[in-house]
């Protein structure tokens, strides 16, 4: 297993990530020794979606004023439907976002959290999956899209539902100990 001390990864979410999509992938991290924090667009809690309803909240480690890439090793995108969508109209989280691709850092997105790469510009000739009802928009963006479990291209790992989180959790644990990529751009 790999080793993940001194590694900081950011979670970006806001009010309706996918509760798992969150949960599960900071599980992952932490076990692996990583630090996992929760970077959100206002301090307090956000609170998570889950089977179709909303769930319990989880309190914001900083907010994305507070921090910069430079902070962290690697992000992680979860899904959902209303996180991505609301994530996806603040220019700082965008910004923010393009920042890991620009500086060659892991990137790990979810279901719907590739709209959030889409918006950054960032998917131009990559390989990527996701939710497949943003396939489209995901394709339009330039990506090679692939319906599988989990896909990896030079440090971004994407993957299309809670139900792929076992293989999705497994690449960005690796894809973090690898560290830098710099075939990782946008």
């Amino acid at each position: 297993m790999e080793n993940l001390d001194r590694k900081t990864v950011a979670i970006l979410a806001t009010n309706g990530f996918e509760e798992s999509e969150l949960s599960e992938p900071k599980k992952a991290l932490e076990k692996a020794g990583a630090d996992v924090e929760i970077v959100s667009l206002e301090k307090g809690e956000i609170k998570s979606w889950n089977n179709g309803d909303w769930s319990r909240a989880y309190k914001v480690d900083k907010t994305l004023n507070e921090v910069t890439q430079a902070d962290y090793n690697a992000l992680v995108l979860p899904g959902g439907v209303i996180n991505p969508d609301i994530l996806r109209r603040d220019k700082n989280a965008i910004s923010f976002i393009k920042s890991f691709f620009d500086n060659h850092k892991p990137v790990a997105a979810i279901c719907h959290a590739p709209w959030l790469l889409a918006e950054a510009d960032v998917l131009q000739g990559r390989n990527v999956t996701s939710f497949n009802s943003i396939k489209t928009d995901i394709i339009n963006a330039g990506a090679n899209w692939t319906d599988e479990e989990v896909v990896v291209d030079a440090g971004l790992v994407t993957s299309r539902n809670p139900n792929d989180l076992p293989a999705f959790n497994d690449k960005l644990v690796e894809e973090v100990y690898e560290g830098k990529h710099e075939e990782q751009m946008a």
